[in-house]
């Protein structure tokens, strides 16, 4: 029997576990056949869905390799993005994921040129005890179905041949070329500063001749405003002529005639 199937037997047999002891309770027949079809119901709702959150890291592994496995092919990307997001929502479900994880983000990120990112992940696959297997003693429900399912693959590599070639494809490009990314990731950021603060140079200088050169047009318009001030006051500068409103008002007191006076 394997492991899936000995897992199915073992639940299926707690379940008439409690059945008995319901039964030994007196409780009604009918309560005790309705309470075995909402467990049965409940436990492959459960089987089912921690199923499908272990194969989903399978299919990423899948993915991930297509991309990593050919340098060479050209990919939008969207789809190397794509690939990440599934490989972060591995990360934020399992509280231990499986180190092969951690190898294809950090890969994944790198090809797609983020060096931080890709330094973080590589770092945890060789100087993390989360990246040694042999450290992993007290596994989670997940961990331990995932494992269950990989050595599953493992024993019988034709159930799933492509999910097991891409493990086996992720593992060996885990061990030839994880240092190496790791240091190139590395050496990325270390010259990231200084190829900032060059871009930065010709930014600072646009801004500071801006910045003078509304200074200079501050500092004309002033001269030029105490330049007229001078001639107006010597007389040489006409006097501002007076505001509309006022002409308005003299040209209607001169056309208005006197009012009569009654007596």
């Amino acid at each position: 029997m394997n492991d899936k199937g000995r897992d199915s037997a073992q639940r299926f047999l707690a379940i008439i576990v409690i059945i008995a002891m319901m039964m030994t309770m007196s409780i009604p027949a009918p309560v005790v056949v309705f309470f075995a079809i909402v467990i049965y119901f409940v436990w492959r709702a459960v089987e089912r869905s921690e199923q499908q959150q272990i194969e989903g890291i399978f299919h990423f592994y899948v993915l991930a390799n297509e991309i990593l496995r050919d340098e060479d092919r050209r990919w939008f990307g969207y789809e190397i993005a794509e690939v990440i997001e599934r490989g972060e929502e591995i990360l934020r479900l399992m509280r231990d994921p499986p180190p092969l994880v951690y190898f294809a983000l950090g890969a994944l990120y790198k090809k797609a040129g983020n060096a931080s990112a890709a330094a973080d992940h590589l770092s945890v696959v060789l100087e993390s005890d989360l990246g040694n297997e042999n450290k992993i003693t007290v596994p989670s429900p997940e961990l331990r179905y995932y494992v269950k399912m990989l050595r599953r693959l493992e024993r019988d590599p034709a159930e799933k041949p492509q999910l097991m070639a891409a493990v086996r494809s992720l593992e060996r490009m885990r061990q030839a070329r994880a240092a190496r990314l790791l240091a190139e990731a590395r050496e990325q950021l270390q010259r990231q500063p200084a190829a900032t603060l060059s871009s930065q140079q010709p930014r600072a200088l646009l801004e500071e001749a801006k910045a003078a050169h509304i200074v200079e047009e501050e500092d004309s318009g002033a001269r030029l405003g105490e330049q007229k001030e001078a001639r107006r006051k010597r007389g040489e500068e006409p006097a501002a002529p007076p505001p509309i409103t006022q002409l308005l008002r003299e040209m209607y007191d001169e056309e208005e005639p006197p009012r009569r006076s009654q007596t």
